[in-house]
């Protein structure tokens, strides 16, 4: 998965090069940063299939990867200074969910027991109930649902967007060679003169 963002921050980047190499062509007469464009125009065009192809990879084998999802609760230690805990807790108070399947989860974790069996973590509470606590005696003051399934239609929906884009970026860059190919047409043409003969 993190090979795919790397490519598709990478592949954005590029479009903006190119993007800025390409006004700034408009701007010059210059045959060989006409070519530079054309080859960064390929470039990009084989990043962005690359960041597709690996999308789409991702988006078929998205269960699979989420499968050790259920470690990362395990190991809640519900300490602000535990970095794996507080991911749990920004991820269930942004997604608003609780547990990976739903919130009967937390009933089988090492902090729940240690936690004395009473409560779930503050971050599974809902926010239209301000006094919640998270004891175990008011479910319906916390997020049902779990955290897996959100995250999974968050995830899926990035790489849909990543998928779409990329069919956008293919459509500008088909236009974008014909416009370029127009342009070393017409320079070619009027660049040279045949000098007479005195």
């Amino acid at each position: 998965m993190t090979l795919t963002v790397l490519v598709i921050v990478t592949s954005a980047a590029l479009l903006l090069v190119t993007g800025c190499l390409g006004s700034w062509v408009s701007l010059k007469d210059s045959i060989c940063l006409q070519g530079l464009f054309v080859y960064l125009l390929v470039v990009v065009f084989c990043v962005k299939s690359t960041a597709s192809a690996l999308a789409y990879f991702h988006s078929v084998t998205l269960d699979t990867e989420m499968a050790p999802f259920s470690g990362v609760f395990e190991n809640y230690t519900g300490s602000s200074e535990d970095s794996n805990s507080r991911s749990v807790d920004a991820m269930q108070e942004e997604l608003k969910c609780c547990g990976v399947k739903n919130y009967t989860d937390w009933l089988e974790t090492t902090w729940f027991n240690k936690s004395g069996g009473l409560r779930f973590p503050y971050s599974c509470c809902n926010v239209t109930f301000p006094t919640c606590n998270g004891t175990v005696y008011q479910p319906w003051q916390i997020y049902t649902q779990g955290c897996q399934e959100e995250l999974s239609k968050v995830i899926q929906f990035a790489l849909k967007m990543d998928m779409w884009s990329s069919l956008l970026v293919y459509v500008v860059e088909i236009g974008l060679f014909v416009m370029v190919k127009q342009l070393m047409r017409t320079n070619r043409s009027t660049r040279y003169q045949v000098l007479e003969k005195n």
